[in-house]
């Protein structure tokens, strides 16, 4: 297991960097698909300019996020912010900007939010999926130590294996790369039902947030709301030691927060708007029309 799949004199092409160009591609295939599918008047090119525009901004967005919430270590290695290759773009921060993205290219096009939204959900978390296979290979958003059959040892060189050296651990990227791709296949069957606009992205937050909130209980990297720490503590050599008492606020986790209120914020737009309704005109499959009888001469 290595983050690095092969090197060329100085350039080194990396799982992580890859599956984050590999999901730009599938997802660029999907949306457009789905565009044509539902006779939207967009151009791959239109599908494009919300690809340029998206890209620098969710992954701006992803790195303040990650850095923000690790001010701990950044601010005494500020030459590490811009290394991006090397991990640390946090899925919520990406979210936001994708957000900001869509509001702009929306307002651009002249399209509504939530009906390009929709269409973007099922390529959304499937490049979410992917992604988290490069956090594997990477050795990054680690698990806690488990004695469970499928407990991984990571590679001492990897942020897992530096900080559980010779243990298994969850892997809890793979854990959540499933979950994602479960949340997927409901999306892609979904997409086909006559929901209001807005319903399939709103399932896609509420899912994946709930995903996410589990998941974190699992994690050996999260970061606490207080301190903007890691909230799991490092393992005792001296098993006879007891772990630090921690407080129950010191101990909530920034994802999980983030997580409940994306659960809040989409339940409530789905109540309020009906968005569960499938009663979209643009939606419903065109009618049948039964043929003529010829009339009696």
């Amino acid at each position: 297991m290595s983050p690095v799949i092969f090197e060329i004199g100085p350039v080194s092409v990396r799982w992580y960097g890859l599956m984050y160009v590999v999901a730009i591609i599938v997802g660029i295939v999907l949306v457009n698909r789905e565009v044509k599918r539902r006779g939207l008047a967009m151009s791959l090119d239109d599908i494009l300019d919300f690809v340029l525009i998206t890209i620098p901004i969710a992954i701006i967005c992803a790195r303040l996020y990650y850095v923000i919430f690790s001010w701990h270590y950044y601010g005494q290695n500020l030459a590490s912010i811009y290394k991006i290759w090397e991990g640390g773009l946090a899925i919520h921060g990406g979210l936001i900007g994708g957000a900001i993205a869509l509001i702009i290219f929306s307002k651009w096009k002249k399209i509504s939010f939530w009906q390009f939204a929709d269409i973007i959900a099922p390529a959304l978390v499937l490049g979410q999926a992917l992604g988290r296979f490069g956090n594997f290979m990477n050795g990054d958003a680690y698990g806690t130590p488990t004695d469970l059959p499928w407990g991984i040892i990571f590679p001492s060189s990897s942020p897992a294996g530096t900080a559980y050296r010779e243990t298994p651990i969850h892997p809890t990227m793979l854990y959540e790369m499933t979950g994602d791709l479960l949340i997927f296949g409901l999306l892609m069957y979904l997409r086909t039902k006559p929901f209001r606009y807005g319903f399939l992205i709103s399932v896609y937050g509420i899912l994946y947030s709930g995903l996410r909130f589990v998941i974190e209980m699992f994690r050996g990297d999260p970061l606490c709301v207080l301190t903007g720490t890691a909230c799991t503590p490092p393992p005792l050599t001296d098993q006879s030691t007891p772990l630090p008492s921690v407080s129950l606020f010191e101990s909530l986790k920034v994802a999980q927060i983030i997580s409940v209120l994306i659960i809040l914020i989409f339940g409530y737009i789905m109540l309020r708007k009906k968005l569960y309704k499938q009663d979209n005109p643009d939606m419903q499959p065109p009618a049948h029309k039964t043929p003529e009888q010829p009339s009696a001469a």
